[in-house]
């Protein structure tokens, strides 16, 4: 069975073509900076590689039909034809009343679309994606793998929020949990620990709660909003800082500007919230780089802390994403801060290491790994466990 993944972005496309149950990559593809005159394109399959850039990709339906044409073409291609694509999978973000993994049927889309508010930034590019895959390849089921879904087993005291209970049953007000397919990854990999804490940092960044191989709770709230500061949102903040602030003159779009677009790492910082600019910044000697580094590393840490009462201890300590994959100061602060529990580092590993391996020391009390992020291995196998059942 071929299967494609689509992993839709705000500005980006991301493609992996498998074979299943052969978990083999047939082919993979990227579009950056969709809906500019200046786009990037990349692909990758057995019998053709290539970079493009300065492209005019105004929009999905253009980057997807490049990435179609190419995965299909007779002589670069790694399909002779569409019709063998038996499935195409999305890593989905949050659809109302739906939380696993489902047929992107009317129901659920339309799900998408009442739930567009909470996270607008994920479910626009989705929505649009899905509809070019439904007038590109009409016959082909189209599976949607929320983000949610890993996280339905955190008990209903640590999901629900101390608002009016009617909230809850009414508008279904509550912590949703997200970076399901990452956290989930993590999970499998370390699945002879019992309590993990894993930590997904990048432009959007989430704690998880792990115990024997599932989520107990995870630092998102009902929107990707809330917890550790992410690139350019701000994570927690006191929610009466929007009456206060519309007091005093500022606009509720302004408002929304500076807590999604402008705040975060950004917002401190002064720089862009890519973690290149801030640590550039920080070696040039700015205190606000610093600080905004400072704070990350302290809010991860607060996240571990309550973590580790939840779940009774821990015995590892997982980083991936972006920025846990890639930033080893970071990930140095955190264990530094974590020496009081017993965590000892291997500075070798942790400064100078690649790809997936274990940073702490050999007589650290706690293991602590990189694990790169491999969302699309997550998707792929859920989307093939559905597609089986339907045709079984």
């Amino acid at each position: 069975m071929k299967i494609l993944i689509c992993n839709a972005g705000s500005t980006s496309l991301k493609f992996k073509l498998w074979e299943m149950p052969a978990q083999t990559v047939l082919a993979d593809g990227k579009v950056e900076r969709v809906g500019s005159e200046n786009a990037i394109f990349h692909y990758s399959g057995a019998r053709f590689h290539t970079t493009q850039d300065d492209l005019r990709i105004p929009d999905y339906t253009s980057g997807i039909r490049r990435f179609l044409d190419l995965l299909s073409d007779p002589e670069r291609g790694a399909v002779d034809s569409l019709e063998q694509i038996d499935a195409v999978g999305f890593k989905t973000v949050l659809s109302k009343d739906h939380y696993g993994v489902h047929l992107l049927t009317k129901d659920v889309l339309d799900g998408m679309r009442a739930y567009y508010p909470v996270a607008p930034a994920h479910n626009g590019p989705y929505l649009e994606a899905i509809a070019v895959f439904e007038a590109l390849l009409p016959d082909v089921p189209r599976v949607g793998v929320f983000e949610t879904a890993f996280h339905r087993t955190i008990p209903l005291e640590r999901r629900i929020f101390p608002v009016p209970y009617e909230w809850y049953e009414r508008y279904g007000c509550m912590r949703m949990g997200y970076h399901g397919a990452s956290h989930g990854y993590v999970a499998q990999k370390l699945k002879d620990k019992r309590r993990v804490v894993s930590c997904h940092l990048g432009g959007s960044c989430s704690i998880c709660a792990i115990l024997d191989g599932k989520s107990m709770d995870n630092s998102f709230g009902f929107s990707l909003q809330m917890g550790v500061p992410h690139a350019s949102r701000t994570g927690d903040v006191d929610v009466y800082l929007v009456p206060y602030l519309l007091q005093q003159g500022l606009t509720l779009d302004e408002i929304y500007e500076g807590l999604g677009k402008n705040g975060g790492l950004k917002g401190i910082s002064g720089t862009s919230g890519d973690i290149r600019d801030i640590d550039a910044a920080i070696r040039a000697g700015s205190e606000r780089a610093k600080l905004a580094l400072d704070v990350f590393a302290n809010s991860i840490l607060r996240y571990i802390g309550a973590y580790v009462m939840e779940i009774g201890g821990i015995d590892a300590l997982a980083f991936t994403g972006g920025i846990g994959e890639n930033y080893a100061p970071l990930r140095r602060m955190v264990m530094e801060g974590m020496a009081h529990m017993g965590v000892q580092i291997d500075r070798e590993s942790n400064e100078n290491g690649a790809g997936e391996r274990i940073i702490s020391a050999p007589s650290s009390a706690i293991s602590v790994h990189v694990i790169p992020a491999n969302e699309e291995y997550m998707v792929v196998n859920e989307t093939y466990k559905l597609c089986k059942e339907i045709n079984s």
